[in-house]
């Protein structure tokens, strides 16, 4: 029997995040202040009491739930022995973090690189993605590949979920065939931009250099990439699968299978809201699955 630990990606976001343990735990309410210092702006007062709309920020979003994450992950002390971890999206830099392979303070840099990248490479081409419901997989990979734009599977959630990436025409058609197809729903999402795909291709060459740069250390337990779904622990395996991360599909089915597989029967989400609770119950409803805010 194994625990597993894995940590949310961008949109688990809330007003009121991680100001309980501001709150309460001194090491909690020291590593926040800390994280104000390094970004040079205050993100508790927008994490604790900004609006929604200062929290879709892409710059704001994705730091804050990175630091709700693993600072929650800090406080447990002793409690906290995973035998694995795991992260959707950006979660994956908390999933490092918290095993170890990043300090707080590298991870809380690349993941701001992260956010300020993508947001510019957003801007400069007008993207989007959309939810795809209750279509194998097979069909989905099947219908973007027909479509002569950049249409990509972006994330493969659970069985009969997957969200698809690409330019804003590419989009449009690609929800009309799916709904052809049979899919129940092909929902267009309030995103800025088409993250995990090629069209990320600025963002990874600019975050590429800051990775880099940074100094990994082996985890103290395997974490499960998005890119290769399998548990890594060579530092430099596991850099070059964080660099293709933003233009290739987080492959969170296949991760959560693997970790299975790999003897996991527990699953505790760590950080804002519980959408892994609920994918991971899709998956596999014979796993424990739990979670902490």
């Amino acid at each position: 029997m194994k625990k597993a630990y894995v940590f949310p990606g961008q949109g688990a976001q809330f007003v009121g995040m991680g100001k309980e343990l501001y709150e309460t735990s001194p090491l909690a309410n020291e590593l926040f202040e800390k994280a104000n210092e390094i970004l040079g702006f205050r993100i508790t007062d927008l994490m604790f009491a900004g609006t929604d709309e200062d929290l879709k920020q892409t710059k704001v979003t994705q730091p804050a739930i990175f630091l709700h994450s693993v600072i929650l992950a800090k406080t447990l002390g002793e409690e906290f022995q995973p035998d694995m971890t795991a992260g959707h999206s950006l979660g994956e830099f908390s999933a490092l973090v918290a095993a170890g392979a990043l300090s707080f303070e590298d991870g809380l840099k690349l993941v701001y690189a992260r956010a300020l990248a993508m947001q510019k490479a957003c801007e400069a081409n007008p993207s989007t993605m959309a939810a795809i419901l209750a279509l194998p997989d097979e069909k989905v990979e099947e219908i973007c590949a027909s479509i002569d734009d950049v249409v990509v599977p972006a994330n493969y959630n659970c069985p009969g979920q997957i969200v698809i990436s690409g330019s804003n025409s590419g989009i449009e058609k690609a929800c009309e065939l799916m709904k052809e197809a049979g899919a129940k729903r092909a929902l267009p999402l309030k995103v800025g931009g088409a993250f995990h795909s090629p069209l990320m291709e600025p963002a990874r060459v600019e975050l590429s250099d800051a990775i880099e740069s940074t100094r990994f250390s082996a985890p103290v337990c395997p974490v499960y990439q998005n890119v290769s779904t399998t548990g890594e622990t060579d530092p430099d395996t596991i850099k070059q699968n964080l660099i293709a991360q933003l233009t290739s599909p987080v492959k969170w089915t296949q991760s959560v299978q693997q970790m299975i597989a790999d003897g996991a029967t527990e699953f505790v989400e760590l950080g804002p809201g519980s959408v892994l609770q609920g994918l991971i119950s899709k998956i596999d409803r014979n796993v424990t699955v739990s979670g902490k805010q």
